[in-house]
């Protein structure tokens, strides 16, 4: 049975220390979508572990780990990551796969990205520019390449001058691109890669049959899914439990539990809307405590007081069985401490989270302020001991979602959290 780990807000929320505690009991760990512009950081054994494509599975030695089919995969960047996992003394052999169906992200879309931010301009929508957006629209135009397709050289030449031709039309001299520097380092890397590459249908068909643990890793959050993300400041791909059942063939009959996780306040990166956001000493302090910096880009994150607006039609939209309340520790030395609970524009409340950006940018929220407990968290293993107010703000957020909280974190290494 398959337990799914979904980032509940904007990313960043910790689902990667999450994972490395489940994977500890799981037989194999999926990605389902996205591309190396996600980012999560693990501390084990006193080493820190940076993941982006890699499944944070890979720190359990006994863990086999799959890229699956809605993943957008940039080769160079798969292997980096792996010599650099091998460098901490990670033994990856014969445990990291990916879908042959999975798509090609190449540096032709890396270097169009940057383009189409530029093209922007004051509306950019703030991505990683790690080509994560231009690979998906080629996939969804249907001229994308998949990794079924990198050992056909001759066929492969075909496909990637055809879309170098394209991106050169729209772009012209903008686009600084040898389409043959490209083809050689394919043909260079592609003997190396082929003992990654699988078909992922029998293998999680045998998992399924075996009653296997299977532990399927979210990337970006439901804030950023295509469909139903702050559109078009989101990533492009479905972020939600449904890009879990489209890209990887468990079934929904497979799924035993939907974790959802929630930092303790809120952070977003890159542009846009953000109603609890606060651009003020509170925001300053979340960013200076937390260390909101972003582990793909190195960006400063905007931050804020939880919005439990959004966790609610977060819950709506990907119906969590569990919540995982990241970085509790981090509200330890505040007074007070608010929490987003209702929305309004132009003094008309709002049912849910509203589609329209427009209505977004006018949102007034409205705020319970819970006092704040001044003691610290850090090293805290049961619920019972933690400070009152610590234990009544948990029980604020679990009463207006109406989900349980059945894990807290309070710090960074993989011990420091409270399962209920």
């Amino acid at each position: 049975m398959a337990t799914v780990v979904l980032g509940a807000a904007w990313g960043d929320e910790g689902k990667g220390k999450l994972v490395d505690i489940l994977s500890s009991s799981a037989q194999l760990c999926a990605r389902a979508q996205g591309g190396h512009n996600a980012g999560h950081t693990i501390l084990a054994n006193g080493i820190t572990y940076d993941f982006h494509i890699l499944p944070s599975g890979l720190v359990n030695p006994s863990c086999v780990n799959l890229v699956g089919s809605g993943c957008v995969v940039h080769v160079p960047s798969f292997f980096k990551e792996l010599e650099a996992l091998e460098k901490h003394g990670l033994d990856t052999k014969d445990r990291i796969y990916i879908s042959d169906r999975a798509h090609v992200l190449f540096d032709l879309h890396q270097l169009v990205d940057g383009l189409e931010e530029v093209e922007l301009g004051q509306g950019l929508i703030g991505t990683t520019k790690k080509g994560i957006g231009p690979s998906y629209s080629t996939k969804m135009t249907r001229s994308g390449v998949r990794m079924a397709d990198l050992f056909n050289h001759e066929s492969l030449e075909t496909k990637l001058r055809r879309l170098a031709n394209g991106f050169k039309k729209r772009y012209g001299d903008l686009l600084q691109y040898d389409v043959d520097e490209e083809l050689a380092r394919v043909k260079d890397y592609s003997e190396k890669l082929k003992p990654y590459i699988i078909d992922q249908i029998p293998l999680l068909k045998s998992a399924k049959e075996s009653k296997a643990n299977i532990l399927i890793e979210g990337a970006n959050a439901l804030m950023l899914d295509i469909d139903y993300g702050t559109y078009p400041f989101v990533t492009s791909s479905n972020t939600g439990l449904g890009g879990v059942l489209t890209g990887l063939t468990l079934g929904w009959r497979s799924i035993k539990e939907v974790i959802g996780v929630v930092k303790a306040y809120t952070t977003r990166v890159g542009s846009g809307p953000f109603p609890t956001e606060q651009l003020n000493e509170i925001g300053e302090k979340l960013q200076i405590v937390g260390k909101e910096y972003g582990v793909t880009t190195g960006r400063k994150r905007r931050c804020g007081w939880l919005d439990l607006v959004q966790l609610r039609y977060s819950h709506d939209v990907n119906d969590y069985t569990a919540l995982n309340l990241t970085k509790l520790d981090i509200l330890d030395e505040f007074t007070e401490i608010k929490i987003g609970v209702e929305y309004s524009v132009d003094g008309e409340l709002l049912e849910s989270f509203p589609a329209d950006i427009d209505s977004l940018a006018r949102v007034q929220v409205r705020y319970e302020t819970l006092p704040g407990w001044q003691e610290s968290t850090t090293g805290i293993k049961d619920f019972s001991d933690l400070p009152s107010n610590a234990r009544r703000y948990v029980d604020f957020i679990e009463d207006f979602i109406g989900v349980h909280i059945k894990y807290i974190g309070i710090g960074p290494s993989r011990d420091a959290q409270i399962i209920r």
